[in-house]
């Protein structure tokens, strides 16, 4: 097998699995864990893996992107403890947006029941989890439903997004950096969260220390446009800063 085959078959059982192990790879390749690892480096260098100790896991890009459901098995206490923090900074706000993906999930599960709030969203999970609470009146974005995050998406998700003003938008990404700011991999996902963006006040980004850095193929805000970032403390405090000199408050918990 050669180190390009090798490297395809690193990237598949990735994409499959979401994450490799150096031990197994080696055994399951036949070849040394040193192999492994060089490969690893390669396909870290290319934008396809990012590396862990003892391992890896695939980086999502225009052709690919994690589920729902494989989310909801990533990071969970992180992500729980960041959605609490991230929901501590509704003040006070009456009309909020909320995100797809599964952190964002979690922000409209911690949000206050005993208060009248008014939650637009494009998500279906996050539809369901609030409109069973009466203080609650949800607006589920209408469009076409991608398979894979079970939210709404294209011109009809946008354009009702546009007749909007929110006071608060709580907004995932697939990666945050410094230079190019939040990315996700889909065009017509990065116009919903772009629109979401315009029609907020206040702008809240939450997620797990494992997007920051990462960068996938559409970019739809720059890093200054956030009021807050709501992270974990395994993202360095030195970079936490380097995010907040650029203009929103960072939070670690």
């Amino acid at each position: 097998m050669s180190a390009e085959e090798r490297q395809r078959e690193i990237v598949r059982a990735a994409r499959h699995s979401g994450s490799v192990d150096v031990n197994e790879l080696a055994a399951a390749l036949g070849v040394a864990k040193e192999t492994v690892r060089r490969d690893l480096r390669a396909l870290e260098d290319h934008g396809l893996v990012r590396r862990t100790h003892g391992g890896a896991y695939p980086v999502e890009s225009a052709g690919f992107e994690t589920t729902l459901a494989f989310r909801t098995t990533m990071h969970v206490p992180e992500k729980r403890r960041i959605a609490t923090a991230a929901a501590d900074l509704l003040g006070d706000a009456e009309t909020v947006f909320v995100d797809e993906g599964f952190t964002p999930q979690l922000i409209a599960e911690a949000l206050p029941r005993e208060r009248p709030l008014t939650v637009v969203t494009a998500s279906l999970a996050t539809a369901g989890t609030l409109a069973e609470n009466a203080n609650s009146t949800v607006l589920l974005l209408g469009g076409r439903v991608r398979p894979g995050t079970l939210a709404t998406v294209d011109h009809w998700t946008a354009k009702m997004l546009a007749g909007f003003v929110v006071d608060l938008a709580f907004i995932g990404a697939n990666g945050i950096s410094r230079d190019h700011g939040l990315t996700t991999p889909d065009p017509a996902v990065s116009e919903v969260k772009s629109q979401a963006i315009r029609a907020a006040r206040r702008t809240v980004f939450a997620g797990v220390h494992t997007k920051f850095g990462a960068i996938s193929f559409c970019r739809f805000a720059p890093v200054g446009a956030l009021e807050a970032i709501v992270t974990s403390t395994q993202l360095p405090a030195a970079e936490a800063h380097r995010y907040s000199l650029m203009g929103p408050q960072v939070i670690r918990v």
